[in-house]
């Protein structure tokens, strides 16, 4: 059984959980610069647990701009090994309406390249297999939360991430539905290469919002506002589940960054070793 820490990755709704208990703060450097806010380290159903609030506390991160390995290193190097990441995302299939908590299994980059996507560099090369970039063991813990908690759910499906922060011309959406993804969104990509890079086990909720461009379907403000309260409310409940069921059923995994490094140690700086020391624990 592991015993690692468990991790969120998300939007600021997560200080608003009732019965949410907020232990402290960890102002973490790092190598890569500092994190989107201090690390909190909070309490929920008796589970301790380390969050980011992706975007900043105050949202003021675009996609582009979140330092996705400050985070991750940042939460690897005070022990944690699970990182649910919760994320808002359109629909690109018909039979995923919003308030859908989608469980993707797989990503697809179309970002610009504006996003340092890996901690390989400066001398350590390292080759980390990301063909299954969502630990099943950890998505199956979330299937079965949804399905105690009778939350709409999909299993399975991939995530295509976009730069952002525009949305999808309708032309651009019809070719990603095209793609065979299932849902759009902007900030998964690279957090999610990063975890395997890091020997995290890592799994996605992403809250379908919307209909993508590709749907001739119009909505207000208010409707869309309402599906993202519900989307939140649903988050919530959710993790009150899954929170205590990681906990109690901490798994071992495959961490295959330990075989990824092709540089010998013996050619390591200080620098790298700094780094390494952190990642291959």
């Amino acid at each position: 059984m592991g015993n690692g820490k468990i991790g969120i990755i998300g939007g600021s709704g997560v200080y608003n959980i009732e019965g949410i208990q907020l232990v402290k703060e960890h102002e973490v450097k790092t190598p890569y610069g500092k994190p989107s806010s201090p690390v909190i380290e909070a309490n929920l159903a008796d589970t301790e647990f380390f969050f980011i609030p992706r975007h900043g506390k105050t949202h003021s991160l675009l996609p582009s701009e979140v330092n996705y390995r400050a985070n991750i290193f940042a939460l690897k190097s005070l022990g944690v090994e699970y990182i649910i990441s919760i994320s808002a995302v359109g629909s690109l299939k018909e039979e995923l309406p919003p308030n859908t908590l989608v469980l993707v299994d797989q990503f697809i980059d179309w970002t610009k390249g504006k996003r340092d996507r890996s901690f390989f560099e400066n001398g350590v090369i390292g080759h980390v297999s990301c063909a299954d970039p969502i630990e099943k063991k950890l998505q199956s813990l979330l299937a079965e939360s949804c399905k105690k908690c009778e939350l709409p759910h999909a299993i399975n499906g991939t995530y295509i991430c976009i730069e952002g922060p525009q949305f999808s011309t309708r032309a651009e959406s019809q070719l990603y539905k095209n793609f065979g993804a299932s849902v759009i969104g902007m900030t998964n990509v690279p957090e999610s290469y990063l975890a395997k890079e890091a020997g995290i086990a890592y799994a996605t909720i992403a809250m379908v919002t919307d209909f993508d461009a590709w749907k001739d379907e119009h909505c207000t403000v208010d409707e869309i506002m309402a599906v993202m309260k519900t989307n939140n409310q649903n988050a919530q409940e959710l993790l009150l589940d899954a929170l205590p069921r990681l906990r109690d059923n901490k798994f071992e995994f495959d961490k295959q960054n330990r075989i990824g490094v092709m540089t010998p140690e013996t050619s390591w700086t200080s620098e790298h070793r700094e780094v390494l020391d952190v990642l291959l624990r």
